[in-house]
């Protein structure tokens, strides 16, 4: 790589010096990394700044010219908002566009350009879905300028062009050492070889920029820790130039967007999908992106360990090799089909694009299948499961879930309603998949939740049948907890396309005497109902599920899916109930009405406003048990912002406590009840002496507007101390008194009765934890509004607050504060008011 060895070598101070007398600026000069040329930073007194960029010694001065035409053609672009994101170029004193310095006998050609704001995408940590696909979108954009660019310099051929992926891979891939890493780069390459490079001479060619690396691309914008980088602010570096297969422009950007991430296949399908918005890609070209993607990665290994031997001191020539080495292992565990399906779908496509064949030959051929089970699902008396995430059928205990107590609860429905056959679960998100099978890499990761199969419950022993003719394509007996234990798969055929039919959860027995490529006819036994824990140890039914691409897995194919990829899978696993043809169920798509979007839209239609829901994607959340609660999906989040559930949601005992006392009587306080005495002299039996009686209210809000009332009734006074950014509760009187709310957006400040003093914070407030007597200097302030309000020849009516500020950032009380505090406000003749709606619970917010 010549290249690399006419690499100019200017010093930061030839840098400035080159800048004061080829553009008359004074200027501090940093260098900026770069593999060919080189690239200063200028920074001047005022604060503005440009790039210096230096070219290779033997750079075409055609190609100079030609990244000099298309800055000048995106200054001109009539979307000022793409113009924004690329560097503008800015002429010599001379004129010139392109200028000659003089440097240690050699004469370099230079060139300055705006500095773009913005810091480079490799190093913004958390890159949002958003982020990613105004990448892809801002790729798109500029390929469409680039489409009718077309300078003769840039046709070329050129080391860093994917479309030369396989000479690059097939010279280098022995310089690189790991031999694990090796491995995998030789197995993606003939993954590439097969399925993608002989399809790329028939791909849309254009000029593309060719170099979208993270470090090439800028991200900028925002103002909060959400926002903040989260957009593409700079494209930099034309230097890769050339004209190429166009998927190759968004297969580098994707290549690089991976890096780093936990689902790398999902970032590649989010800038995907904001290329194919703004510029749409054709089926052939998603088809072979995957493979590009890998390509692209494998090239930067080999090349890295080539150049390596070159300059083995440029720490530049393997800035992205760490986060590449950890990437290619996760892209080699994803079968090439299933990420060529998630990008299609990303790009608005049927994901499997057979289906849609084979759903028709299904619908088209539906009366001629026969029964899986006896008696005929189709006209049997059926009882519908409800066993999704929130279903009263379930437990959010696991142990209630499992195989002996769920089976009794299953067939007791089934003897109460009269049904023969108990039928449920496509597409439903379950939350009893707890063994590490379905678990992803990390704590973090989501789990599989998504049922893609019918589950017809019947008996154990009960037998099935084929519905329609195949041949055996796999068996195996899969003896993990939680697994299918014995299982069957037959492949079919609609037509000339294959497709197959999975029986999980049969008995041992079913597997004697198979062997794979055996016919099955129409209607003929294939096996029994299996009974736990032989059967993966669930309750007995058979999991039958219709799978358009097996993914080259024998048997053991996925029956659940993550909810982020559910809609791929509902393509790779349509409803079974082509097949089954159940009259009860409902067609394959689910109902709107219970998407998070509809739900939330009907919220905002039908309740007030001010009943905020919280995070900008609002959970649907339809399950709790202990510390966790459960979104529609099935997953877990840990509650460390509820402050209700003390004990743990739904904890068992308290549960039970309830639905005892509800069966018996729900009243009110008008008549004598037993529980209601010992309750109120358990609790007067935890407080001194003079706190012996007891009011009872149905919410906190009520509980400190009763307590104002009181001390109101007591003093004959109006005047009440508070602390600031307190909350006591959502009544009116209790927004004037609750700086949180009065102080906040749509309040209207505190009355005149109402008096703020200091919150005690020793570590954030005006008396820090190394001041003396922090709570009595905290205390005095307090004092101070007394003896103010006594001037003014006002009464006090008392002091509210709680024991444990929550709002404030649960303070915990300097020693001496609230005993000094009581006692000036005792000693005005007002009353002091614990609001311990929270603390006297066990809770600290």
């Amino acid at each position: 790589m010549p290249a690399l060895e006419h690499a100019p070598q200017l010093t930061a101070a030839a840098a400035s010096a080159a800048a004061l007398e080829l553009y008359g600026l004074h200027v501090t000069a940093t260098a900026l990394p770069s593999e060919r040329d080189q690239n200063f930073k200028l920074s001047l007194p005022n604060g503005s700044a440009y790039v210096l960029k230096v070219a290779n010694l033997n750079e075409a001065p055609a190609l100079l010219e030609a990244e000099n035409s298309v800055m000048q053609l995106l200054a001109r672009c009539a979307d000022t908002a793409l113009a924004a994101k690329f560097p503008k170029l800015v002429s010599a004193l001379s004129g010139q566009a392109i200028a000659q310095f003089k440097y240690n006998g050699a004469s370099h050609s230079v060139r300055l350009i705006t500095f773009l704001a913005g810091v480079p995408l490799a190093t913004v940590k958390r890159q949002s879905a958003e982020l990613l696909q105004d990448l892809g979108g801002t790729a798109a954009a500029l390929d469409v300028v680039l489409a009718e660019f077309k300078p003769a310099a840039i046709h070329r051929k050129f080391v860093w062009d994917l479309a030369g992926a396989a000479g690059i891979i097939d010279a280098h891939a022995g310089l690189v050492r790991a031999p694990a890493l090796q491995t995998l780069v030789r197995q993606l390459h003939a993954n590439y070889l097969e399925h993608a490079q002989p399809l790329l001479a028939a791909l849309p060619q254009q000029a593309i920029h060719g170099d979208l690396n993270d470090y090439n691309v800028l991200a900028g914008g925002g103002t909060d820790i959400q926002s903040r980088n989260q957009s593409v602010t700079g494209i930099v570096d034309f230097g890769d130039m050339l004209v190429s297969q166009r998927i190759n422009e968004l297969a580098v950007a994707a290549a690089y967007a991976v890096l780093g991430k936990a689902d790398p296949l999902a970032a590649a399908c989010h800038v995907a999908r904001g290329y194919h918005r703004i510029n749409p890609l054709s089926e052939a070209e998603i088809a072979v992106l995957f493979h590009l993607i890998n390509a692209r990665l494998c090239m930067s290994t080999c090349l890295a360990a080539y150049q390596q031997l070159q300059r083995p001191q440029d720490a530049y020539l393997s800035i992205s090799q760490r986060a590449i080495q950890a990437a290619l292992p996760q892209l080699a565990g994803i079968h090439p089909r299933f990420a060529h399906y998630m990008l299609r779908h990303a790009c608005g496509l049927e994901p499997v694009p057979h289906t849609a064949h084979v759903v028709q030959w299904l619908r088209q051929n539906q009366s001629g299948f026969a029964s899986v089970v006896e008696p005929d699902v189709r006209s049997a008396r059926a009882e519908q499961f409800d066993l999704s995430v929130g279903s009263a059928l379930l437990s959010g205990d696991e142990r209630e879930n499992a195989a002996g107590p769920l089976t009794e609860r299953l067939f007791a429905q089934l003897r109460n309603t009269g049904a023969s056959i108990g039928i449920n679960g496509y597409d439903e998100a379950r939350v009893f998949y707890t063994s590490a099978a379905f678990a992803g890499p990390s704590p973090l990761s989501e789990t599989r939740t998504i049922h893609m199969a019918i589950d017809l419950t019947l008996p154990a022993g009960s037998a099935l049948y084929a519905p329609l003719a195949g041949v055996l394509h796999g068996f195996v007996d899969a003896i993990d907890r939680l697994d299918y234990g014995p299982v069957i798969v037959l492949r079919h055929m609609a037509d000339n396309t294959p497709f197959y039919t999975l029986y999980g959860h049969l008995s041992r027995e079913s597997l004697a005497g198979l062997r794979v490529g055996q016919p099955v006819k129409r209607g003929e036994r294939i096996g029994w109902i299996g009974a736990a824990p032989i059967n993966g140890d669930w309750w007995p039914h058979v999991h039958f599920q219709i799978i358009t691409d097996m993914l080259d897995i024998a048997c053991n194919f996925n029956g659940s899916a993550l909810a982020s990829q559910r809609e791929v899978w509902r393509s790779i696993s349509p409803d079974p109930n082509l097949i089954l043809g159940i009259p009860a169920l409902s067609a394959t798509t689910r109902p709107a009405a219970h998407a998070t979007p509809a739900l939330l839209a009907s919220r905002n239609r039908h309740i007030g406003r001010n009943v905020s829901v919280s995070y900008r994607q609002p959970l649907q959340i339809v399950r709790g048990w202990m510390q966790h609660l459960y979104d529609e999906t099935g997953r877990r989040y840990l509650d460390a912002y509820n402050n209700v559930p003390h004990v743990g949601h739904c904890h068992p005992r308290v549960v039970r406590a309830m639905q005892a006392q509800l069966a018996v009587l729900n009243t009110n306080t008008r008549y004598l009840q037993r529980q209601l005495a010992e309750y109120s002299e358990q609790l007067t039996a935890r407080f001194p002496a003079q706190l012996s009686v007891c009011f009872f209210t149905a919410s906190g809000s009520e509980a400190n507007e009763l307590a104002v009332r009181l001390a109101r009734a007591h003093t004959r006074q109006q005047h009440l101390i508070v602390m600031e950014a307190a909350y006591h509760g959502h009544t009116s009187t209790l927004i004037d008194i609750s700086p949180y709310k009065h102080d906040g957006p749509g309040g209207s400040g505190a009355p005149a009765w109402v008096h703020k003093t200091l919150v005690p914070d020793v570590y954030r407030g005006r008396f820090r934890a190394g001041t003396a007597a922090a709570g009595a200097q905290y205390a005095a302030h307090v004092g101070s509004i007394i003896t103010q309000l006594q001037q003014q020849q006002h009464g006090l009516c008392g002091f509210i607050s709680e024991t444990c500020p929550s709002v404030a950032g649960q303070i915990m009380l300097p020693d001496g504060y609230l005993a000094e505090v009581y006692r000036l406000v005792r000693a005005a003749g007002g009353v002091c008011i614990a609001d311990e709606v929270q603390t006297g619970f066990g809770r600290v917010g």
